[in-house]
């Protein structure tokens, strides 16, 4: 849980010197039982410039959800009442801010009912500060935007439809494999910013499979997205990836 550098598989050394993405002041529910890492997690977002408020269980955190409009939740999947918080349906008019989960790999599966529908992400454990902000800050980002009224996100005539699992671009429906659609997803909720290979493989099979795999699977989705243009998934060669249009970056 300690920022670190790595070398990514995309091809020399990834550091984590660049600068951290940083917030402008919004409001963040830590949901952390533990309290080294709640104490970590406040610590470290505070002098990003965030806000924060701090929960122990899920249902104080549905509590002060309630009472208070957050901009975004950082929760640990690990807490004992979380696999309750997917069944149901949430009070009327309770607001869902952006949830980015703290998941341990082997959680995954079990965690997909929580996950979706609406704006979700995950960071597996242990983590890295500088993921957990970059995150947090794709998934504001998308929720600034504001694409879809259920939270799936979109880029000009490409959306997603998380309720059904359905991609489409303009009028036409992608047949994608759940595989691509995660990687569709994580590139839309993180438009504009270059993913590594190394980030994609943790996010679309919960750990990194190698380049090969990573670059069909892009290839893949890459020849349904653009058979038409302009063209949206481009490669930022000894980097990694990215979705947008050219000459929109920022």
């Amino acid at each position: 849980m300690e920022p670190s550098s790595s070398t990514g598989p995309a091809g020399g050394s990834v550091a984590e010197r660049p600068t951290l993405a940083r917030g402008a002041g919004q409001q963040v529910l830590i949901v952390a039982g533990e309290p080294e890492l709640a104490e970590l997690l406040s610590t470290t977002l505070e002098l990003a410039g965030y806000r924060i408020s701090l929960a122990g269980t899920g249902v104080e955190a549905l509590a002060r959800a309630a009472a208070h409009r957050f901009d975004l939740v950082v929760m640990d999947s690990a807490l004992p009442d979380m696999e309750g918080l997917g069944r149901g349906r949430p009070p009327a008019g309770l607001h869902r801010p952006p949830t980015l989960l703290l998941a341990d790999c082997d959680s995954l599966e079990r965690l997909q009912p929580v996950l979706g529908p609406g704006r979700r992400d995950y960071v597996t454990k242990p983590f890295r500060v500088a993921e957990v902000l970059a995150r947090m800050q794709g998934l504001l980002r998308a929720a600034h935007q504001g694409p879809r009224g259920d939270g799936s996100p979109a880029y000009g005539d490409l959306a997603l439809d998380d309720s059904r699992c359905q991609a489409r671009r303009g009028d036409r429906v992608l047949d994608l494999t759940p595989a691509e659609y995660r990687l569709l997803r994580y590139l839309l909720v993180n438009a504009h910013r270059v993913l590594s290979k190394e980030q994609i493989g943790r996010y679309v099979w919960g750990d990194f499979r190698g380049d090969n795999a990573i670059e069909q699977l892009l290839s893949r989705l890459r020849r349904k997205v653009d058979r038409v243009e302009p063209a949206l998934i481009h490669t930022r060669r000894g980097f990694g990836y990215w979705l947008g249009e050219v000459g929109r970056e920022g």
